[in-house]
């Protein structure tokens, strides 16, 4: 398939389908479609990077590459008095997102299409979530990692998704340089999938 998720205006044909599934204890429906990333169902690297998330029920949130929406909406519920923004380079990636906002009755949460932090200049939060693009290529990944920092406030939190043999190791020794080895961690690993977690200054 020459066409992937991480392109700005897909032309695969829409075939709309809607899942239902559980998310840290929350019901949520979901509207997928073709030419977004796991369009039948929830992958398992969000799935796991969206077991091990920890933020303040009030943080101030950036979801990095969105999707049709499940780790951004689940994280807008696990923050209620927070605010998720939700962005992603493809443009019916975002309007999925925001319809199953609406469709999950969920109102913390705003939308921008663009890629990376382009969307979000000059903007900081509290934490940064992704499961990076990794069909975007190195190039691509390691831009989320490095300019994440500048997107974040102080004490603020990166946590990324990634499996070991699509690139884990130097991801977490990109990380290191950007953040600092003791600012790295391992939050989380299952199935050969790694969940980092890098703190900009002190923790918060």
């Amino acid at each position: 398939m020459s066409e992937h998720y991480y392109t700005a205006n897909p032309i695969a044909p829409s075939d709309r389908r809607t899942i239902e599934t559980e998310l840290r204890g929350f019901r949520l429906r979901l509207t997928t479609d073709a030419g977004v990333f796991s369009r039948d169902g929830v992958d398992y690297g969000s799935r796991v990077l969206i077991g091990r998330m920890a933020f303040a029920p009030d943080a101030r949130i950036l979801d990095v590459g969105c999707g049709y929406g499940p780790i951004g909406l689940t994280a807008a519920r696990l923050a209620p008095q927070g605010h998720v923004t939700m962005t992603d380079i493809n443009e019916r990636a975002v309007e999925l997102a925001r319809g199953n906002a609406r469709m999950n009755g969920i109102g913390n949460v705003s939308f921008a299409v663009g890629s990376l932090y382009e969307p979000v200049e000059g903007q900081r939060f509290d934490v940064i979530l992704s499961n990076p693009p990794i069909r975007a290529g190195k190039a691509v990944v390691h831009r989320l990692l490095a300019e994440a920092k500048e997107h974040l406030r102080d004490g603020g939190s990166l946590w990324i998704v990634i499996r070991n043999k699509q690139g884990a190791p130097t991801a977490r020794a990109k990380l290191e340089e950007v953040f600092g080895r003791e600012a790295v961690e391992e939050a989380g690993k299952d199935k050969g999938y790694r969940v980092y977690r890098a703190r900009n200054g002190a923790a918060r």
